[in-house]
């Protein structure tokens, strides 16, 4: 079942990252106050609305606690940032990201609820989206335009099985590079050893293949 989605704020973040979550096959509501920008990115997106989010009853009319996750992506715009994580978590949403602008504007979201503050020179939207729509990669490293490294749990259906038997080069299109056992990435990989719940996967994948391991 894809993930639901909500992003505040449509500046560069906010739309990399709306467009990569759609991409990856997620449910994608962008909200943002100017009708130019939302109506730019209306046809890339499940659905966009014009609405400005500093406004606590405008919030409450968007339907947000249907949303498995908000992403408040104002930087810049502390009053709007703050009154969106406010409302969005008395509104009972599970997850709420917030991007800050420096260090004291992210000690104010999260004393206002955000669950997780996102820093922009550390987070790329597209980063930030494809954590987002896999809740088991742990990291993710471009390695170029096309191919990227993930860091990742098993999948719950792999548990128990092993590499031969799991296929994952023909099935997901990736290649699994390294494993971690104990404190250690080893390349060493034994192919017939069963995969536990706390086994860590370092895998190479092309971006467009990542569609494939999201959920």
């Amino acid at each position: 079942m894809s993930k639901s989605i909500a992003v505040f704020g449509l500046g560069r973040y906010g739309k990399s990252l709306a467009y990569t979550l759609y991409d990856a096959g997620a449910d994608v509501m962008v909200v943002d106050k100017d009708p130019k920008l939302v109506e730019s990115v209306a046809n890339e997106v499940t659905i966009a609305i014009t609405a400005d989010v500093s406004n606590a009853e405008a919030i409450k009319g968007l339907g947000v606690e249907e949303m498995d996750v908000v992403v408040v992506a104002m930087g810049s715009d502390l009053t709007a940032s703050i009154m969106s994580v406010m409302v969005c978590k008395e509104l009972g949403v599970p997850y709420v990201m917030a991007k800050a602008s420096d260090e004291r504007m992210g000690a104010i979201l999260t004393k206002v609820g955000a669950d997780k503050v996102l820093y922009p020179e550390e987070e790329s939207g597209a980063r930030t989206a494809r954590t987002i729509v896999s809740d088991s990669f742990l990291e993710f490293f471009d390695i170029d335009k096309n191919l990227c490294i993930i860091e990742m749990k098993p999948k719950k259906e792999w548990i128990g099985k092993n590499l031969i038997d799991l296929n994952l080069r023909k099935k997901y299109h990736i290649n699994v590079v390294a494993m971690r056992e104990d404190t250690e990435m080893r390349a060493f990989i034994d192919p017939n050893k069963p995969l536990e719940e706390d086994t860590e996967l370092l895998v190479i994948v092309e971006k467009n293949d990542l569609k494939l391991l999201k959920g």
